[in-house]
């Protein structure tokens, strides 16, 4: 009985606030997920908008005939975007070909770089080991590519069986899969990562290799790997939650729009992108200070090493 009380059972998700409260008080450690994450997303986006305005140049809107979109007629009009979409398409894919093997490679350097700053601020003499968390957030990478692949190719599925299918389209079957299918992959994608979001910490405080720790993120037991799954599937619903607060926000104004002008338009929505993007940061940080305790709780030893 006295060990029972003595190690009372805990939700995951128990000691969130307590989390969350930790990391607030220390805005250190957001700054270092703000700096890589904006570091890496800027260019990137700035790149992204140079492209799309040389492609717009050399095959400007007119060509493609959005310019002549019937707004009346949602079906002649969805009809017309995918025209649009197959004319540009050849052109943004021989971006992509050599833009996303770029940016795949930066994002892993920054991240595995501002993983192992974050993990040393958090606390403990840890050692500086980029090549191998470069290695582990690779493979979180491919982990997110699989899972975006898989969703648009049911998207596709899902269009094929209930729009293009030559006869009346059945819209509430469409957009019943489409939800489904959507907050379906978002759960498994949720449930997957948590065990490779685990790795660099592993690699950090048990001193292992890329591999070692990979390996071991799948075999932390029942009880271990359940409260990393709570706790992603919670704070992944907390990003969901902020897009949705982003896009109210961006939204308020829309009734004064005629009074606001269209400045104040773009600033409130650019204000909305901002915060989206600073709260899905913090809880970043909350998330890994939440995988740090419960290490230490099931696998930290007296010395801050594998028990």
């Amino acid at each position: 009985m006295a060990g029972l009380s003595a190690n009372p059972p805990v939700r995951g998700t128990q000691l969130l606030v307590e989390h969350m409260s930790e990391v607030f008080r220390h805005p250190s450690l957001i700054a270092i997920e703000i700096a890589w994450r904006w570091l890496f997303g800027i260019p990137f986006l700035l790149i992204c908008w140079n492209q799309a305005q040389q492609i717009l140049a050399a095959y400007p809107l007119e060509s493609s005939g959005f310019t002549s979109l019937d707004t009346l007629n949602p079906w002649v009009g969805a009809e017309q975007i995918a025209g649009v979409a197959s004319y540009y398409q050849p052109h943004a894919l021989a971006v992509a070909r050599w833009l996303l093997p770029s940016a795949a490679l930066a994002w892993v350097v920054l991240s595995a770089l501002g993983r192992n700053l974050l993990l040393r601020r958090m606390g403990g003499r840890l050692r500086f080991r980029p090549l191998t968390l470069m290695v582990l957030q690779g493979a979180l990478l491919i982990l997110f590519a699989c899972a975006v692949w898989g969703w648009l190719r049911s998207m596709q599925w899902n269009a094929a069986a209930h729009i293009s299918t030559g006869s009346e389209p059945n819209l509430l079957a469409y957009f019943i899969w489409t939800i489904f299918l959507t907050l379906g992959f978002f759960t498994v994608f949720a449930l997957a990562s948590s065990t490779l979001a685990i790795a660099p910490l592993l690699a950090l405080r048990e001193n292992r290799s890329a591999l070692s720790a990979l390996g071991q993120s799948f075999r932390l037991g029942r009880t271990f790997t359940s409260k990393l799954a709570e706790i992603n599937l919670v704070l992944g619903i907390s990003k969901l939650a902020l897009a949705v607060l982003a896009m109210v926000f961006s939204a308020a104004p829309l009734p004064f729009s005629d009074e606001l002008g269209p400045g104040a338009m773009h600033a409130a929505m650019a204000a909305a992108v901002v915060f989206f993007l600073l709260g899905d940061d913090f809880f970043q940080v909350v998330r890994l200070k939440a995988f740090l305790e419960f290490w230490k709780t099931y696998r930290g030893g007296p010395s801050g090493q594998a028990g």
